[in-house]
């Protein structure tokens, strides 16, 4: 019996020894560090990410996940609240980060975290609240002036030629949708909500200044003057207008081009034309962003994990998804450039207008489709039609208060 427990005992140190020189990382495999990343992109481009986020994670010692989502803000805050969000959420619309800016949910970016320089400013600007950066951009969107090059040689530099080539080969576009006529309501000045130091002021609207006015008259003159398309023109006519070739220009944005190409019309794209006294025509632009979630338990690492995918996801989400890029570098490079269409359209958002990103621009959408619907059906004057707009604005904002 005694010989039994000495081996025993001998056996028992030997199995305690063995294990002491196993690297801890062995024995507590399961308990490595995760992050985990919701994506609002597509599911090529989620799947073009995870092996950009494996080579982070396994540099850093960390399981990142990078999952689909296409679920709502409220679907955000409840997982969020509950502890179970992600770390995480990357490519959504910039436009949506005002909700969740408002209930506290974006963890503001390190100052130091990024080069802005490295990045188009609209990009940033689209990304901050009252002059603080709280996402990171990851890519860009806008629209431009699609043109037949077998109608039409050379794009249009200027509003006049622009009218004096519509007249002849035919120009369409979704005339009512504010969001492609706010170029034009632009160009002379209009705006949304003024910018303040980098904050939007709600209770300063520009939607029926001088200039507004002056772009909401062009507007009308497309239709009412001018003839180039019927008052109640849809953007899905707009499209098979020129998609059928009967028209020689229309405006929309990268969604479009797959189709044409399939189609094998013969276009090109350009920046919108400048005024005639050499001014610019400012879209609106959208950005898919990235940011932190405030309920994180991993910010630090998240924040570089993000600073990372966006860095090295640029090229890749070019490629597979036809994303105009936010990097300068990436803007400048071989490979972008020689995509002319999608050049084009990173030109024209260069001069672009971030969409107000603030909550207050909930209430701008209906009255802005309604005066314009008006105003192209020669029910009110731009000016009037204007001054019922930003009066219906000021209510809307009121009843969110």
């Amino acid at each position: 019996m005694k010989n039994l427990k000495r081996i025993l005992t001998v056996a028992l140190i030997i199995a305690f020894a063995v294990v002491a020189l196993i690297p801890l990382s062995g024995v507590f495999a399961t308990s490595k560090k995760q992050l985990v990343v919701w994506s609002h992109l597509t599911q090529d481009e989620v799947k073009a990410l995870q092996p950009i986020a494996d080579k982070w994670g396994k540099a850093n010692g960390y399981t990142v996940k990078v999952i689909s989502d296409q679920g709502s803000f409220q679907s955000f805050q409840t997982a969020a609240m509950s502890g179970k969000g992600p770390d995480i959420m990357f490519g959504i619309p910039h436009d949506n980060l005002g909700a969740f800016w408002k209930a506290k949910l974006l963890e503001p970016v390190p100052v130091n975290l990024i080069d802005k320089k490295n990045f188009v400013s609209t990009a940033l600007d689209a990304c901050s609240f009252e002059g603080k950066l709280y996402a990171l951009p990851i890519a860009m969107e806008t629209y431009a002036l699609f043109y037949n090059t077998s109608k039409v040689k050379e794009a249009p530099k200027t509003m006049s030629q622009l009218l004096t080539l519509a007249k002849k080969y035919g120009f369409m576009y979704d005339v009512n949708n504010f969001y492609f006529s706010f170029a034009f309501i632009a160009q002379n000045g209009g705006y949304v909500f003024k910018n303040k130091g980098g904050a939007l002021d709600p209770n300063d609207i520009g939607l029926a200044t001088n200039g507004a006015i002056k772009g909401l008259s062009l507007i009308r003159d497309f239709v009412l003057t001018y003839k180039f398309m019927p008052k109640d023109i849809k953007g899905d006519i707009a499209k098979g207008n020129f998609q059928n070739q009967k028209i020689a220009f229309y405006i929309s944005g990268p969604w479009d081009v797959q189709d044409f190409i399939k189609a094998k019309v013969p276009f090109a794209v350009a920046p919108l034309p400048k005024t005639d006294d050499g001014k610019p025509t400012p879209s609106f632009v959208g950005v898919q962003a990235a940011f932190i979630s405030a309920k994180s338990k991993n910010k630090d690492a998240a924040f570089k994990l993000a600073k990372y995918l966006v860095e090295n996801s640029a090229l890749t989400l070019f490629k597979v998804g036809h994303r105009i890029p936010v990097l300068n570098n990436v803007l400048a490079s071989s490979e972008v450039k020689a995509d002319k269409i999608m050049s084009a359209f990173a030109e024209q958002a260069k001069v672009g207008i971030p969409m107000p990103n603030i909550p207050e621009m909930s209430a701008v959408w209906t009255p802005a489709g309604n005066a314009l619907s008006l105003i192209t059906t020669g029910k009110a004057t731009p000016k009037q039609a204007a001054d019922a707009m930003v009066k219906q604005i000021k209510q809307g904002i009121a009843q969110m208060q």
